[in-house]
């Protein structure tokens, strides 16, 4: 089937505030969808991907380079964001630093009601880590739908690449049923971007 989809608004995202606090949240309203990827798993490449930008989110090779939630307008409207969370699994990340992100994300899951959906970005050679299984967790308990970017899918054959995606739709369905989709993805070659950006704008309503 041909897509719809108008990409335009992804195209003029903007960068709209950082956020290290509850109280420093927008106003709770509108739709917006979360993004989250362990430290590396190319949070930041899909991003601009599915956004057709080439700095819009930091591409780092430094660990943990997200350290607040930032939130991004998606145009024309005000009240449809991306926010792309931070991306831990390092041991370098201090651990006070932790204990607050894990605390700022228990209460925003819980109670953010503008939050319509969550994309977990992984590594399709790494699957599945805690951090992702604790992401995966929190959309599930709050009844959120929920759907698995395999990056860097470009790094494997097209064999490889199906194999993958299998085992670990097996693994999600066993432990989430079918509350959480999967897809292949690669931010260099865009394979699965056009996909990525249908289920993101499905959410945004756009």
């Amino acid at each position: 089937m041909a897509s719809t989809l108008d990409i335009a608004p992804f195209r003029t995202a903007c960068y709209v505030k950082s956020v290290h606090h509850l109280r420093d949240l927008p106003p709770d309203q509108g739709l917006e969808v979360a993004i989250s990827g362990r430290s590396n798993a190319g949070k930041s490449t899909a991003l601009n991907a599915i956004c057709q930008q080439n700095a819009l989110a930091r591409v780092s090779k430094t660990p943990g380079r997200t350290q607040q939630l930032v939130f991004f307008d998606i145009p024309p409207t005000t009240d449809r964001f991306l926010v792309d969370l931070p991306g831990y699994g390092y041991a370098k990340v201090p651990k006070d630093l932790q204990a607050h992100w894990q605390a700022f994300l228990d209460r925003y899951f819980a109670e953010r009601q503008a939050l319509k959906g969550l994309v977990v970005v992984m590594d399709i050679r790494h699957p599945l880590k805690e951090y992702d299984r604790q992401m995966l967790g929190y959309a599930v308990s709050r009844g959120l739908p929920a759907h698995a970017i395999l990056t860097k899918a470009d790094k494997l054959g097209r064999g490889a690449q199906g194999n993958a995606m299998l085992a670990i739709r097996k693994e999600m369905t066993a432990e989430y049923g079918d509350a959480v989709s999967v897809q292949l993805f690669s931010g260099e070659s865009k394979q699965g971007v056009d996909e990525a950006r249908q289920v993101i704008g499905g959410w945004l309503d756009l």
